[in-house]
């Protein structure tokens, strides 16, 4: 889930490198929604036909923290610690 990757960004130092399909996948959709910057790459390959892609996330926006403030004040909302 692109919100759980979001909320793992947060506690990384940046920049990150990505190379996991899933994570580039979930850096994807977080780029599209401005919730991050971040650069996706295609890297040169060996093989025919693959999709082999990294990633660099830079930086998570004013808009991501804003996402993430609202997920830690909806957990909060309904008992949870954090």
């Amino acid at each position: 889930m692109p919100l759980l990757f979001l909320m793992r960004l947060l506690h990384a130092r940046l920049p990150v490198h990505v190379s996991d399909p899933q994570d580039i996948r979930h850096v994807s959709v977080l780029l599209a929604t401005g919730l991050i910057e971040a650069e996706i790459q295609a890297l040169e390959s060996t093989v025919r036909y693959a999709t082999s892609r990294v990633a660099t996330v830079g930086r998570i926006t004013e808009a991501g923290l804003a996402e993430l403030s609202k997920m830690r004040d909806a957990r909060f909302r309904e008992g949870g610690t954090g």
